[in-house]
């Protein structure tokens, strides 16, 4: 067993259930693995497949199955149990929860001595439109099978494909489709509309002028500017941010990726206890987009905040069953944060924000993430340094 900071074990066995099973779920499984490996742990997720979300774009270039794992395989590996069901984490619950020491879920009562809660957020949107698609479409079909599927039925010469959010998630989608239209040469036009006057405007002006350079190269159009109505059969509708006035373009498909909706957030303490009426449930943690912690760490919905609360909540939770119980607060600040731009290209930042990167340095930082997270799924051995 490895050695954790004020970590002196009371009890051999634990009982520990983690409610989601995505990046903070899963970084809190490994770290539970490494530091108790006797613990009993039931992880509850609706899914059958634990998803590394934040590849979904890369689905143009491989099978969609290779950024899903069974939740099977993680039982296997990590000596956990799987319940595919979906569990409201309300402060009322979270309350009867605390209060009763067990949680019903499947005609089951689950006890537990300790509950992450790390359910993630939702989607901003769900279409219903047929030709209308957002990031829920590609947990289900890769984009090549999307695109493919999609222009067979077009009788259009070259129709557009409209792409709304400029944001982290629908740039590197955008990029993506760009880059395989070319590498499939499909008679097609790509569009990107987006509410604000430039890309990725949440990072440092370099990010979007590194970015909207790459899209001119692509003869991707850039509706700035602008928000989104709805799509019909052959049009978009848009309406100006700065006039009002709505109009309508050609458009066959839309792609919606309008961020994740946070919800309410469920308030933690510097040590990711929740918060409910300004106490905190001592042995209820939250993690990942669902959590705002009350500290000067990082609370971005980012897959590099997920990993870092799940292992603070995972640690602090064995810390409190410890004889010591010396909790370690959050102080997390992001290191970087890169984007992919396609195969072969990206832009980032590394150390300080206004550092930015693009091309094969951001490149290479972003596969040194990637293979960092792969090595915690594969053998739960965390090598994080950013």
């Amino acid at each position: 067993m490895s050695f954790l900071p004020f970590y002196i074990p009371q009890r051999k066995k634990l009982n520990i259930v983690i409610v989601g099973g995505g990046y903070a779920g899963i970084t809190a499984l490994t770290t539970f693995v490494r530091y108790m490996p006797d613990a009993n742990i039931t992880i509850i997720d609706p899914r059958s497949h634990h998803i590394k979300i934040t590849h979904l774009h890369e689905s143009f270039r491989y099978p969609l199955q290779d950024f899903m794992v069974p939740f099977s395989s993680l039982e296997e590996r990590f000596s956990c149990r799987h319940i595919c069901a979906e569990l409201h984490a309300t402060e009322d619950n979270i309350q009867q929860w605390s209060d009763d020491k067990f949680i019903a879920i499947n005609e089951e009562e689950i006890e537990f001595d300790y509950v992450l809660i790390a359910s993630g957020a939702a989607s901003g949107r769900t279409s219903q439109e047929k030709n209308v698609h957002d990031i829920n479409t590609f947990l289900t079909i890769s984009g090549s099978e999307l695109i493919n599927r999609s222009l067979e039925t077009i009788d259009q010469e070259k129709p557009y494909i409209s792409v709304v959010g400029g944001g982290a998630t629908g740039i590197q989608f955008l990029f993506e489709i760009a880059h395989f239209i070319k590498r499939k040469k499909m008679k097609c036009n790509l569009r990107l509309i987006h509410s604000n006057d430039r890309v990725l405007q949440q990072f440092p002006a370099g990010f979007s002028e590194y970015t909207e350079a790459r899209m001119s190269d692509l003869g991707i159009d850039f509706q700035q500017n602008t928000y989104y109505q709805k799509q019909t059969e052959n049009s978009i509708f848009l309406k100006s941010k700065e006039t009002k006035e709505e109009f309508e373009l050609p458009s066959k498909m839309t792609l919606l990726f309008l961020g994740n909706n946070p919800g309410k957030r469920l308030s933690a303490n510097t040590f990711g206890q929740v918060i409910i009426n300004s106490q905190p449930i001592r042995n209820i943690f939250v993690a990942g987009d669902c959590s705002d912690y009350n500290s000067c760490g990082s609370n971005t919905m980012s897959a590099q905040s997920s990993v870092r609360k799940g292992r603070l909540a995972a640690c602090n939770i064995l810390r409190d069953s410890s004889i010591l119980k010396i909790f370690e607060p959050y102080l997390h600040q992001d290191l970087g944060y890169v984007i992919s731009l396609g195969p072969k290209d990206a832009v980032g930042w590394l150390a300080v924000e206004d550092n930015v990167v693009g091309g094969t340095p951001a490149l290479l930082l972003k596969e040194l993430v990637e293979s960092q997270y792969d090595l915690l799924l594969a053998k739960g051995i965390n090598t994080y340094l950013m």
